[in-house]
C-alpha cells in the first residue's frame, strides 16, 4: 500500500480541519482501508465558542458521512471536556452517550458525532485515524491473531481484544492508556482484534502515513506467509437463473431488490472453492459489515429455492438464539455465493447493491488470505448479533424512511426519448424504479441519464437488438419487473383505396410486431419479477377510429387484442397486462405550434380550446399519461389485468 499524500494537493487545504478533510479523503479513496461510510477520523482544535471563550474541541466524523467525499461540514465539533468526563464513567447507556455527545456539540446543526467520539477524545494526539483495513482484519481474524500482531508490529502497537464498539470500547481503551506516555513508549497505533486499527499523531500526515505503514506491514506479512486468492473462469451466464434468484430473494425480503452479479474470475474462483459452504459462513470480516450484509451469505446448492429457504430458517434460528426483546429483521440474504457463476449482492437500489457487493468482495479477499496463511476465524455469532441488532447502527438504516412505490424494481420503457414514453420513464424513476429506456433516437441516452437510468439506442423491429437489450438489462440489474411498450409511429393518413402497402407494413412492424417481439423476449424474466406488470400504449383510435387511419388504427386494435391474450396467458403466473388509450396529447414533438394552429383552425377553435376539446374540458399532457402508467404498474392496479384504460378527458364517441 502506498501513501497518497501530495504536498501540492495538501497545500489546497488550509488549517488543521482542512488537513483533516484531506487525509480523511485519502483514507476513503482506498477500498483496502474503508468502504461505504466505514472508518472515522478526528482532529482536536482549540478555538473560541459563540461567546468568545476559548474551548477545546474535537472535530469527529459525523454519522452518515463517507470519508471518500467528506467536507468540513461532515465533521461534528464536540467539546472535549464532556467527552472526557463520560470516559471516566463506569457505565453509560448507548442512548445517554448519543444524547450527551449531541448536547456537547459546539454547533447544534452539525451531524451527529461518530459513535467512537469518546474513543477519539481519549487518545492523546491531535489527529486520530480509524479504519477497517482488510490486511489488519486478515491478520487478526485468526486462531493466533494476537501472536501474529506482536510478530509483525512488536511494541509499536497496543492490542485490544474484541469488545463492543461505542462506549464499552472507549472505556476499555481509556483504561489501557490512562496515565501512559504513548509517544515516549513508541506506540504508534492501536489494533482492535476482529475490528480494525487506530493510528495517531500530532499532525495529519504523520497519522495518515502511520496507517499506510502499518497496513503495508500487515500486507507484507500475509504475502510472506503465502496468502493467495482463487481465480477461475466463470461458467456461461445463467440470466434466467439470476432472475429467478432475484425474485426469490426479493420475496423473502418482502420488497423488490436490485441484484448485482460479480462474475469476474476472482468471484467465480471464490464461489467455486471446495470448502466454500464452510468458509463463507464462518462470519463477516468485521462486525460493522453485518449491518449491511447480515452475518453470513447464502451459499446456493443445486436447488435455489431449497437453499434460500434453508438460509431463512437458519437465520430465524440464529435470531431466536440471541434475541432479547428485539424484532427480527427480514430473513433474506444480502449476499449470495453462487458456485460456478460468482457472487451476487442485493439492495433496494443500485447504489445499495453495489455497496453490499463491494463489502462482499473485500470480505472474500480477506477471508481467503487469512485461510491460506493458517486459518480464518471470525467472531462468535453472539458478538455479530449484538452489532447487527445494535440500535445505534439500525438507526442509520431507518433514516431512509418508507420506500417508494417502485423502489428496487427494474422497468423497461420503449420509445422513451421524448413525449409519452419519456413521461412514463420519468414517473417510474421518481417512484424508485431503475429505468432502462429503448429508442431509435440518440437522445435516449442523455434523457435516461437525467433520470438516473440507462438509455439504449435500439431498433425494436430487430430481434437480435431486442434480445441484447433485454439480456443486458437482466445482466446489470438481475431481472425485469415492469415493461412499458410505448414505441410507435403515426403513419400518414391514406384512404384504403389509395393506401400504400409500405404505409401499412411499416405501421404493423412498429405499432404491432415490435411489441410482440418485446413481450416474447421479456416474458421469461417477467415471470420471476416482483409484482410484474406490462403496460401497452394504445390509442383512442381503437374505440373511435377515423377515416384515412387504417394502418395506424388497425395496428393499435391488434395491439389491444395482443394485450388481452397476454393477460389470459400470464395471469396464472401472476403477471398483469393492461393497455392505456391516450388521446389528444399535444405536448409532444409531433405537435408543433404550426400543426396545432392548423388543426384548431379546422375546427373553428382557438389553440387552447382545441387542446381541451373533451368532455371534461381539460388538457391531457404527457405527464398525465405517465402518471397513469406508473399507477397501472403499481400495487394500486394489483388486481387488474386485461383492462383498457382511457386517458382522454372523456370522448363522446368512445363513451
Amino acid at each position: 500500500m502506498r501513501s497518497r499524500w501530495s504536498d501540492s494537493e495538501a497545500a489546497g487545504f488550509s488549517g488543521d480541519l482542512g488537513k483533516r478533510v484531506y487525509t480523511s479523503r485519502l483514507l476513503g479513496a482506498d477500498s483496502e482501508l474503508v468502504l461505504h461510510g466505514g472508518g472515522n477520523t478526528s482532529v482536536k482544535i482549540r478555538e473560541t465558542d459563540f461567546f468568545g471563550d476559548p474551548v477545546d474541541v474535537i472535530y469527529v466524523k459525523g454519522s452518515g458521512w463517507d470519508l471518500a467525499t467528506i467536507k468540513e461540514a461532515g465533521f461534528a465539533p464536540v467539546r472535549m471536556a464532556p467527552l472526557l468526563k463520560m470516559a471516566d464513567m463506569p457505565q453509560l447507556s448507548d442512548a445517554d452517550m448519543v444524547k450527551h455527545q449531541r448536547a456537547a456539540m459546539l454547533d447544534p446543526e452539525a451531524p451527529n458525532p461518530s459513535i467512537e467520539a469518546i474513543l477519539h477524545a481519549v487518545i492523546p494526539f491531535r489527529f486520530v485515524d480509524h479504519t477497517h483495513a482488510n490486511a489488519i482484519i486478515a491478520l487478526t481474524n485468526h486462531p493466533e491473531g494476537e501472536e501474529r500482531v506482536r510478530a509483525v508490529f512488536g511494541g509499536k502497537v497496543l492490542t485490544v481484544p474484541y469488545v463492543m464498539p461505542g462506549f464499552i470500547l472507549a472505556r476499555t481503551v481509556w483504561e489501557l492508556i490512562r496515565g501512559r506516555d504513548l509517544a515516549a513508549e513508541g506506540i504508534r497505533g492501536i489494533i482492535l482484534m476482529n475490528h480494525g486499527i487506530f493510528t495517531f499523531a500530532d499532525d495529519a500526515r504523520g497519522s495518515y502515513e502511520s496507517m499506510i505503514e502499518m497496513v503495508s506491514a500487515a500486507e507484507a506479512a500475509l504475502d510472506a506467509s503465502g496468502a493467495k486468492l482463487a481465480s477461475v473462469p466463470p461458467a456461461p451466464a445463467d440470466l434466467l437463473g439470476l432472475a429467478e434468484l432475484r425474485g426469490r430473494v426479493s420475496k423473502l425480503r418482502g420488497a423488490a431488490m436490485i441484484a448485482r452479479l460479480d462474475s469476474t474470475e476472482a468471484a467465480a474462483g471464490y464461489a467455486s472453492l471446495p470448502n466454500i459452504a464452510d468458509l463463507a459462513t464462518r462470519g463477516p470480516a468485521t462486525p460493522d459489515h453485518s449491518i449491511r450484509t447480515k452475518r453470513i451469505p447464502a451459499v446456493l446448492g443445486e436447488d435455489k429455492a431449497a437453499s434460500l429457504q434453508s438460509y431463512a430458517s437458519e437465520y430465524a434460528a440464529y435470531f431466536e438464539r440471541h434475541a432479547n426483546g428485539q424484532t427480527m429483521l427480514d430473513p433474506a440474504p444480502r449476499v449470495v455465493v453462487w458456485p460456478g457463476q460468482g457472487v451476487v449482492g442485493f439492495g433496494q437500489s443500485v447504489a445499495d447493491a453495489e455497496a453490499i457487493l463491494d463489502i462482499a468482495r473485500a470480505t472474500w479477499e480477506t477471508v481467503q488470505k487469512a485461510e491460506s496463511t493458517g486459518g480464518w476465524r471470525a467472531l462468535s455469532e453472539k458478538d455479530i448479533f449484538d452489532v447487527e441488532y445494535w440500535d445505534l447502527e439500525q438507526a442509520k438504516l431507518r433514516k431512509g424512511g418508507q420506500p417508494k412505490v417502485h423502489q428496487g424494481k427494474v422497468a423497461l420503457v420503449t420509445g422513451s426519448a421524448a413525449g409519452i414514453g419519456f413521461a412514463c420513464a420519468e414517473a417510474l424513476a421518481l417512484q424508485g424504479a431503475k429505468v432502462i429506456g429503448l429508442d431509435l433516437s440518440p437522445e435516449i441516452e442523455e434523457g435516461m441519464a437525467s433520470l438516473g437510468g440507462i438509455g439504449r439506442i435500439v431498433n425494436l423491429t430487430n430481434d437480435e437488438a431486442v434480445i441484447e437489450a433485454v439480456e443486458s438489462t437482466v445482466r446489470q440489474f438481475g431481472g425485469i419487473d415492469i415493461v412499458v411498450s410505448n414505441a410507435g409511429i403515426f403513419t400518414a393518413g391514406q384512404y384504403l383505396d389509395d393506401l400504400a402497402q409500405e404505409n401499412w407494413d411499416k405501421s404493423m412492424a412498429v405499432n404491432l410486431t415490435s411489441h410482440q417481439k418485446l413481450l416474447k423476449y421479456t416474458i421469461p424474466y417477467l415471470k420471476h419479477g416482483i409484482d410484474a406488470a406490462i403496460v401497452l400504449v394504445g390509442s383512442r383510435n381503437v374505440q373511435a377510429p377515423g377515416a384515412g387511419a387504417a394502418s395506424y388504427s388497425c395496428a393499435k386494435a391488434a395491439l389491444t387484442q395482443l394485450c388481452r391474450v397476454a393477460a389470459l396467458e400470464l395471469a396464472p403466473v401472476g403477471v398483469r397486462c393492461n393497455i392505456i388509450h391516450p388521446d389528444a396529447v399535444f405536448d409532444t414533438k409531433l405537435w408543433t405550434p404550426e400543426n396545432l394552429a392548423r388543426s384548431a383552425e379546422r375546427y373553428g377553435m382557438t389553440v387552447e380550446e382545441y387542446k381541451s376539446r373533451n368532455l371534461l374540458r381539460t388538457e391531457i399532457k404527457s405527464r398525465d399519461v405517465g402518471a397513469m402508467v406508473a399507477a397501472m404498474a403499481s400495487p394500486l392496479f394489483g388486481k387488474t389485468t386485461g383492462a383498457q384504460i382511457p386517458v382522454d378527458g372523456g370522448n363522446d364517441r368512445v363513451i
